[in-house]
């Protein structure tokens, strides 16, 4: 029997790291939000490794933080150790990773969601999902209960129409033993949404007191400590636990190909594609068959759990298979496995569905995020969940849309890549992805993003002044730096000779000083009197824009050449089809994306820069005929 259970704003569906984002950037809006989850127990959760961040991903926690999201602040609060990663490279691929503790992490979580004003958190499968008369959306639950909502989000993740495979056992499931969501992807089907299979998977859960960890390398944190959240005060945190290093060997390798066929992936069970850059352990050897070791990382799961998760050593082997590969490896030779890996298969969106906002292109105020995206990482999940938990308020408030922009931010070129470009295997961040890294490092996120979050609402006075005085302070450095004159002296020659770098014997600037690559703000600290105690990590970011200056300067004329493209819009009524010049596959790409500007249209896979020529020609002939027809009107 069906009811009606009552309106709501903003229906979100779903409680992963998209989900949460969503509902919390909704409610925060003023929207009256539910979020709905098949069980209470798992908001939150992070089925695969326990940790937050990562090369490139640590750049978007750090940008939906900037925006006023939650992930940065939950996962310093459950940290349990904190890395910046790719310290030996230049400044635009570091990354932070944070080994958290992950059920802390899930109940704190859940606990925010369940104090958020406007916000309700509901454990009820949806089963069914239609539009109404009155043009809103209803929401049918697996109980009876109707709900009627002004927008609706899907953060599915790899619920929806689950399937666990272990070798050649396979089931209806989600992670960690939940139930998966069986009817909602026929709904979506009947619906007219397209959706394909997606598979990703996860490694075995050792237990801590079985493995030899003395024979494993020891991974210390940082110190001092770097927050993700621009309100963390770096003082309240600490590393934890240490994290462990292992190699496979030659016997792993022989027993994983031995029993190759016996995996559900080259068995031809498993349909789904899986990401291509996070393949399971059977994956890599076959790949890559020339090495004869791979990688493992021990983590812990938490602080009071002996559960230790193995980093690189996902599998859908059979699980005696499984116990065989794991035993000959170094230091887990009497491993007691807790919980075996396994692959999940489940249904996905192709996002060239969806527009910039994240909404459905033909499905007024319906969303999508996170892994229903096609997507992987619960980082990539958290940005897409609150792009479109931002618009679904903004668009039910009478507001005008965020789009980020590429060249704004990570989380804009996540987006732009996914509705745009499509994805053939679930997409992972990367830094390689962005063709602007240098400007959109993780150091500098407040500055490009806190503007544009206090402007929407989700950044609040106090930070924002706090924010306001840190740009300040920067300012005021840097015209200190670029003012101040060091006399030439033996103390500062001195600290020139022990960074091997040329003496001076006149006066310098400390600007010309930091140009120099063998020079830091740390090595001029006793010769720099005027200087003002400022925060390590402003003086770096400062540092770095010195540094850099030049090439940041280089690839902003990029910027603003891009758009001067963006500007050049192209009419949504365009038949591609009767263009003459574009290459038949442009067309049929072009067809399907209907891209809103030129720019746009250049980064879509398969158009040429010869499709764009023809398409500026094409401009170019609309533009001089509605100029000749208005001749003719006079």
């Amino acid at each position: 029997m069906k009811y009606f259970a009552g309106k709501i704003d903003v229906a979100v569906v779903g409680a992963g790291h998209a989900g949460i984002e969503a509902a919390l950037a909704s409610a925060r809006l003023g929207c009256k939000t539910a979020v709905f989850t098949i069980n209470l127990d798992a908001v939150g959760n992070c089925p695969c490794n326990p940790s937050i961040g990562g090369t490139a991903k640590g750049h978007l926690v750090r940008e939906i933080d900037a925006l006023g999201g939650e992930m940065g602040k939950a996962a310093d609060e459950c940290m349990l150790q904190m890395r910046m990663l790719n310290r030996g490279k230049g400044p635009a691929v570091h990354s932070l990773r944070a080994q958290i503790d992950r059920r802390k992490y899930s109940t704190r979580m859940k606990h925010c969601l369940e104090l958020q004003e406007n916000l309700e958190l509901r454990q009820a499968e949806i089963t069914e999902i239609y539009r109404s008369e009155d043009g809103t959306w209803s929401l049918e639950t697996k109980l009876g209960a109707v709900f009627s909502a002004r927008a609706v989000i899907l953060t599915t993740g790899t619920y929806l129409g689950g399937t666990i495979y272990v070798g050649d056992v396979s089931y209806s499931g989600g992670p960690d033993g939940m139930f998966s969501s069986e009817f909602l992807p026929q709904s979506l089907m009947k619906l007219g949404i397209k959706l394909r299979r997606f598979k990703t998977g996860t490694p075995a859960r050792v237990l801590k007191s079985s493995l030899y960890l003395n024979e494993l390398e020891i991974q210390e944190g940082d110190n001092p400590i770097v927050p993700f959240s621009y309100d963390t005060d770096p003082k309240t945190l600490k590393n934890r636990v240490v994290c462990h290093i292992g190699w496979t060997n030659e016997k792993t390798k022989k027993i994983i190909m031995k029993n190759i066929h016996r995996s559900p992936m080259y068995s031809g069970k498993i349909e789904g594609i899986g990401p291509r850059y996070c393949p399971s352990i059977e994956d890599k050897i076959v790949r890559f068959s020339d090495k004869s070791r791979h990688q493992l990382f021990v983590e812990p799961c938490g602080e009071d759990t002996e559960e230790m998760y193995l980093q690189g050593m996902s599998s859908s082997l059979p699980e005696d298979v499984q116990l065989d590969f794991y035993h000959s490896i170094k230091g887990l030779e009497n491993a007691i496995v807790m919980r075996p890996a396994y692959a999940i298969e489940y249904w996905c969106a192709d996002p060239l569905q969806l527009d910039h906002t994240l909404e459905f292109i033909d499905f007024s105020n319906l969303y999508g995020a996170g892994q229903f995206n096609g997507s992987s990482g619960y980082e990539e999940a958290a940005a897409q969940g609150l792009v479109a938990g931002i618009n679904a308020a903004l668009k039910v408030q009478g507001r005008d849309s965020m789009v980020l922009e590429r060249s704004s931010s990570y989380i804009g070129t996540l987006v732009d890549d996914l509705v745009t470009k499509g994805c053939n295997d679930p997409y992972r961040m990367m830094t390689s992805r962005s063709e602007y890294r240098l400007l959109l490092r993780q150091d500098n996120a407040d500055t490009r993003l806190t503007p544009l979050g206090y402007e929407i609402g989700l950044i609040s006075e106090d930070r924002w002044n706090r924010f306001s005085k840190k740009q300040e302070d920067m300012k005021r450095e840097v015209e200190r730096i670029k003012n101040t004159v060091l006399p030439p002296n033996e103390k500062l020659n001195e600290i020139l000779v022990s960074r091997e770098t040329s003496t001076v014997a006149s006066g310098v600037k400390i600007v010309d000083l930091l140009k120099r690559p063998q020079l830091d703000y740390a090595a001029l600290t006793e010769v720099d009197s005027t200087r003002p105690d400022l925060d390590a990590n402003l003086m770096e970011q400062i540092e770095i824009q010195i540094k850099y200056e030049g090439y940041i300067q280089r690839q902003q004329a990029v910027i603003n050449q891009v758009h001067r493209m963006e500007e050049r819009i192209l009419p949504p009524d365009i038949d591609y089809g009767s263009i003459s010049g574009l290459r038949l596959e442009a067309r049929e790409k072009l067809q399907k994306v209907r891209p809103s500007t030129i720019a746009q249209a250049g980064r879509i896979s398969g158009v040429s820069p010869a499709d764009i020529s023809v398409l500026l020609i094409y401009l170019a002939s609309l533009k001089k005929r509605g100029r000749n027809e208005g001749d003719n009107r006079e």
